[in-house]
This record gives C-alpha cells, sequence and structure tokens, in this order.
C-alpha cells in the first residue's frame, strides 16, 4: 500500500503544479443544495480531468468528501484539486450547523447538534441526489467527525457506496481512559445541569483566532496548519470553536451504537482506514478495532510522524497518505 501505483501516484511523481490552498481552484464551482427539510448546505464542485491518467469517458469516478468537526472544505482544497487533477469528478459539503451553512446552538462559534442521526439523515438525502447527477464508481470519503458519520450511515444502511476513505476517523474519540458507558454517563448529566447547548471547553481568548498550541494536535506542517486561519480571516463563517455538552453526549452515544454487537460486522463496503498512532483527538485503538470488525475494511496506520490531520500533514506524510488511497480505489474501485 506505501508503492506508488495508480493515476494518483503517477499524478504525484510526475511534477504536476503545486495547488494554491489559498484559493478556490478555476474547475472548481461552489453553490447550495438544500436538504430534506429545506436547510441550505453550502457544497464544492470540480467536474473531473477528462485528460487525467485512468479517466474514460469523462470521469475516472466520484468523491464526496466531508470534513470533520468544526472544519470547512477549504482547508481540503490540496487534496479534493488533486483527485480532481486525477480524473474523479470531485464535491465536498458541509456538514449543516458549521462553516457556510449555519448554526444549531445559541452562538455562532460553539458547534452543536440535537443526534448525529440528523446529520446522518442530510447524507442520506444528499447521496441520493448526489449519485443520481454523477458517473460512477461513488466513493464516499470523510476526516474525522466526516468518517464517524459515514459510518454510522453505512452501519444504518442509508448509503450504499462502491469503497470508502476515511482520514482519522472519529470511531472512537480521545479522551480519559474511562469505559465508554462512563464516559457517557458523565456527558449526560452535564447536558441536564446545565444549558446543553453551551461551550463544553474553553477556546482561545481571541474570537475568531486559533489556540496558540493547537497545531500540535493536528499537523507537523505549519504553513498548512497557517491556511485555516487565512480562510477564517478571508470567510468570517467559517469560525467555530469548541462543541457543545450536547454535542458531546451525542458523540459519545453514538460511538456506542457503532460499538454495538455486530454494527459494523453488517457492513460490507470496502472501507480504507487512514490512522496514527500519535492522534491525541480520536481514538487510534477503536480505528484499529473497527478495521478488524469490517468485513472489507483495509487499516494503513502512520506514527509519530503524523498528527490527526492527515491530508495535511508534511509533504513526505501527506503523499504516503495519497498514495495509500489511489491503491486502495484502484484495487476496489477500478474503473468501469
Amino acid at each position: 500500500m506505501n508503492h506508488p501505483t495508480g493515476a494518483q501516484a503517477r499524478n504525484h511523481e510526475s511534477g504536476a503544479a503545486a495547488v494554491n490552498r489559498r484559493a478556490i481552484p478555476p474547475a472548481a464551482h461552489e453553490s447550495h443544495w438544500e436538504a430534506a427539510d429545506g436547510h441550505r448546505l453550502r457544497r464544492i464542485d470540480w467536474p473531473g480531468a477528462p485528460d487525467a491518467p485512468g479517466a474514460e469517458n469523462g470521469a475516472r469516478g466520484s468523491i464526496l468528501f466531508f470534513p470533520g468537526r468544526g472544519d470547512a472544505y477549504e482547508k481540503y482544497l490540496e487534496s479534493l484539486e488533486e483527485w480532481h487533477r486525477d480524473g474523479w469528478r470531485v464535491t465536498a459539503s458541509d456538514w449543516r450547523g458549521q462553516a457556510g451553512s449555519g448554526r444549531l446552538g445559541k452562538d455562532r462559534v460553539t458547534g452543536h447538534v440535537d443526534d448525529f442521526l440528523t446529520w446522518v439523515d442530510d447524507l442520506a438525502f444528499v447521496w441520493e441526489r448526489w449519485t443520481r447527477e454523477t458517473p460512477g464508481p461513488h466513493i464516499l470519503a470523510g476526516h474525522s467527525m466526516g468518517g464517524h458519520i459515514i459510518m454510522r450511515a453505512l452501519v444504518e444502511g442509508r448509503v450504499a457506496p462502491d469503497a470508502v476513505v476515511l482520514s482519522a476517523p472519529m470511531l472512537g474519540m480521545g479522551g480519559p481512559p474511562l469505559p465508554l458507558p462512563m464516559l457517557h454517563a458523565v456527558a449526560r448529566a452535564m447536558t441536564r445541569i446545565g444549558d446543553p447547548t453551551r461551550p463544553a471547553w474553553k477556546w482561545s481568548e481571541k474570537p475568531g483566532a486559533l489556540p496558540a498550541d493547537r497545531i500540535d494536535l493536528l499537523t507537523h506542517c505549519p504553513q498548512r496548519y497557517a491556511d485555516e486561519q487565512y480562510w477564517r480571516d478571508t470567510r468570517e463563517e467559517l469560525v467555530m470553536g469548541p462543541a457543545s455538552w450536547g454535542w458531546v453526549e451525542r458523540a459519545y452515544a453514538s460511538w456506542r451504537a457503532l460499538e454495538a454487537e455486530g454494527a459494523l460486522e453488517k457492513v460490507h463496503v470496502p472501507v480504507l482506514i487512514l490512522s496514527t498512532t500519535a492522534d491525541k483527538l480520536v481514538s487510534h485503538a477503536a480505528n484499529v478495532s473497527a478495521a478488524r470488525r469490517l468485513p472489507k475494511g483495509r487499516l494503513v496506520e502512520y506514527g509519530k510522524e503524523a498528527h490527526h490531520e492527515l491530508l495535511r500533514e508534511t509533504d513526505a506524510v501527506r503523499a504516503r497518505v495519497m498514495r495509500a488511497i489511489a491503491a486502495f480505489l484502484d484495487e476496489a474501485a477500478p474503473p468501469r
């Protein structure tokens, strides 16, 4: 899995022009779609490069990408553009309640949701429309919380992709080494003794600024890390801070649903899990366990060279990540 294979690997080795991570690429188009209840969700689309290696009949296939908690697709423009250059028809979307798709709490910076199944419903609704509009094979990809919601949708039988790619998925959360039922009970109590929409942890003292030591959790690449602050300064609607206690409680509840006996075992879609032992935000152990439980699960593991945001790591580490994804897709979802 670490050897360069497939159209994507060839593209990376061909010396293609670097992606400007601080501009919407010329081929991409930003717009909105409406969820089942009319909530407006932001999206960005690339048509695919028909002359790319591996592209046939105008596209290699189609990738639908979802970012993590408090995230925005602007952070992943580099990877999305590279997939486009490799011939994929690419779409990325916000989750409702974050980035440019509104808020669900009582302020503009705290991330809140009533239940993770709300996001599963949005994903299922968007998936049905998107697969009718785009050529196959159809790939679902997500980072962190995005990976969790994709896995919940798979377990609930709400989506049927040809293959799935999960970058540092939140299949379990980092935190105190206590039993999951105990962690959930504490979070549930916190939603009952106060407003569940209140932030669950402290944020930066300066509104809109990122906490000083946050980079040590996310990436070894200061340039890519700085891109996030650039987009927050440029597009103020992207600013988001801590999650609410309601989010934390619902996250534990959803984690328990994935841990339930037989849940992951019934997912027969090829799933690639990219995870790092150095992750302090999500549970690497849960990701390893999930890869073993999934009938067609595959794990690519990284060490201290990689923090949580694998798609935004240093050039050397990120190249390994992108090669692993390319090789997996060439095998699990070859062109039709």
